[in-house]
């Protein structure tokens, strides 16, 4: 049993039909960044749109309300210079950068002490061990 699907005419004509999203997903997810320009035009625009266009807004531009909500919060705080400051934490400066550096490469040389440690410790075991057993053999044989 086949399907045929067929277009009408007037959607191939209008390119209607090629204008559907490529549904391939990126290779690497990659957050999206706004401009400060871009928050205040949206706020603007979502803030004169009614309830209904509210919506429409939303899901042309693929934003969240609680986005909205954040853009507003750092647009109250410090007007268009909190809009233009990326989120997160600030880029660490040349000495955090070194501290942290540091810090790693200090617990790498700790661990390998503390390996050395735990290698010297099982070598001084075998060498009594070995004293042990060759003092033992010494005495069978004068024994014999």
């Amino acid at each position: 049993m086949t399907t045929t699907v067929t277009q009408p005419a007037g959607l191939r004509q209008s390119g209607l039909v090629n204008d559907v999203p490529d549904p391939e997903v990126p290779e690497r997810a990659r957050r999206r960044t706004y401009t400060a320009a871009y928050k205040r035009d949206v706020l603007a625009e979502y803030e004169a749109a009614d309830r209904a266009g509210k919506g429409v807004l939303l899901r042309r531009e693929g934003l969240y309300s609680s986005l909205i909500s954040a853009w507003r919060d750092q647009r109250d705080a410090g007007a268009l210079h909190a809009l233009g400051r990326s989120s997160g934490p600030a880029p660490a400066s040349a000495e955090q950068r070194e501290a942290a550096r540091l810090r790693k490469e200090n617990e790498r040389l700790a661990a390998e002490l503390d390996k050395a440690r735990r290698v010297i410790e099982v070598q001084g075991k075998l060498s009594a061990l070995l004293d042990t057993l060759a003092t033992d053999s010494s005495r069978n044989d004068s024994e014999r």
